[in-house]
C-alpha cells in the first residue's frame, strides 16, 4: 500500500492562507490504513484548523468528506456537491489522489495535506516499512521475495557490500542488511543456487526514465474472457 504522513499544521495553514471556506477530504484506502487520511484523521485535522484559527482570531468554515477512493474518477465524483461553496480543497490523500481530484475540479485549487512516502506494509502497529520501489522490472524470483532496490539502502542487486555487519546495515545499523535477509530466504527455500546467478543491470526503460508510466489494457470482447481462463492463456 501507499504510505503516508500528515504535512506539519502549520505548513497546512500557510498553504489555506487567505481562504476561509476550506474543505478537508480524506481517503479511505491506503491512507487511511496507516491512519494519515481516514476519516478521523480528517476529523482531527478540520477540528485543529478550526481551533488554530480561532487562537489567532481568524474565521474559517471547515467542512469533512472521506471518499472510498480519491484516485478513482468514479468515487471523486462524489465530491461534487460539495465544492459548489468552496474555495479550497485540502486533500489528505496520496500523491495520486490529490492530483485526480485537481484534474476533475479544475476550477478549485487543490493543496496536499500529506506527503506521500513509498510503497509499503505494516510491520507492526504504527511502523510502515517500504518494500517496493515500482522499478517496473521485478526480480523478486531471483531474491527470495525481498527487494533489493527498496530494501537495499544502496539498492544493490548483487549484494552483499562490503559494509554490512552481524546482518546490519552499515547506512543506519538499525536497519537489517536486505542481502542478509535475502540469503536467509533463499536459505529457507533451499535456492542459495539463486546467489550464483548474476542479476544484470537493471532495465530502467519502464520506470520512471522514460516518463509516466502508463498501462494499457485492451478490452476483452464478450466470451472472450472465459475462452482464455479455458485455454489459460494470460
Amino acid at each position: 500500500m501507499i504510505i503516508a504522513e500528515r504535512k506539519d499544521l502549520g505548513l497546512i495553514s500557510k498553504m489555506l492562507e487567505g481562504r476561509s471556506k476550506v474543505l478537508v477530504a480524506g481517503c479511505r484506502s491506503c491512507v487511511a490504513i496507516c491512519h494519515a487520511g481516514g476519516e478521523k484523521e480528517v476529523a482531527a485535522t478540520a477540528e485543529a484548523l478550526r481551533l488554530r484559527a480561532a487562537a489567532e482570531g481568524r474565521h474559517i468554515d471547515v467542512t469533512e468528506m472521506t471518499l472510498e477512493r480519491q484516485c478513482e474518477k468514479e468515487w471523486v465524483q462524489e465530491m461534487g456537491p460539495h465544492l459548489q461553496d468552496r474555495e479550497i480543497v485540502l486533500s489528505l490523500a496520496c500523491g495520486v489522489g490529490a492530483q485526480v481530484v485537481q484534474e476533475m475540479y479544475p476550477a478549485t485549487l487543490v493543496v496536499p495535506g500529506l506527503n506521500t512516502s513509498n510503497m509499503g506494509a505494516p510491520e507492526e502497529q504504527g511502523i510502515y516499512l517500504e518494500k517496493c520501489a515500482g522499478c517496473g522490472d521485478c526480480v523478486l524470483h531471483l531474491t527470495g521475495g525481498i527487494c533489493p532496490l527498496a530494501r537495499c539502502s544502496k539498492s544493490m542487486l548483487n549484494g552483499p557490500c562490503g559494509g554490512s555487519q552481524n546482518g546490519k546495515c552499515e547506512v543506519n545499523p538499525d536497519t537489517a542488511c536486505a542481502w542478509d535477509l535475502i540469503f536467509h530466504s533463499l536459505q529457507r527455500l533451499g535456492r542459495l543456487d539463486l546467489l550464483e546467478e548474476n542479476i544484470p543491470p537493471k532495465n530502467w526503460l519502464p520506470s520512471r526514465s522514460g516518463g509516466p508510466r502508463r498501462i494499457v489494457r485492451p478490452p476483452v470482447v464478450q466470451g472472450e474472457e472465459e475462452k482464455r481462463s479455458r485455454e489459460g492463456s494470460p
